[in-house]
């Protein structure tokens, strides 16, 4: 029984924590209403979008990086009908970890 017991736990531990999962958590450790945490989480991600669909990169200190990273003009090819393409010149977000959010999973992850 005892190992069936450390499965589950390594199972909660190893689980991908979704967007719901995420309200959930801060609503359990901060003890505010679910809509207002939802609410907040939803208006922190729309913020993050819009200032960066402007071109804008997101410091958060302590944590990372939100970037707009700049792609350059390239020629690809289509292979279902063997042409080349010219993909244009197009901007991607990206994220890059705190050194303290990199040690701290670099630490913990077994």
């Amino acid at each position: 029984m005892h190992s069936e017991f450390s499965d589950v736990l390594i199972f909660k531990i190893k689980k991908d924590m979704t967007k719901s999962d995420i309200v959930a958590e801060i609503t359990n450790k901060t003890g505010y209403e679910k809509n207002d945490v939802q609410k907040t989480v939803e208006a922190f991600m729309e913020s993050i979008k819009e200032s960066m669909s402007k071109g804008n990169n997101i410091y958060l200190r302590g944590f990372g990086s939100f970037i707009v990273k700049r792609r350059a003009e390239k020629t690809g090819r289509n292979i279902s009908k063997n042409t080349t393409i010219l993909i244009p010149a197009h901007n991607i977000p990206s994220f890059k970890p705190a050194k303290t959010f990199v040690n701290k999973v670099k630490n913990s992850v077994k």
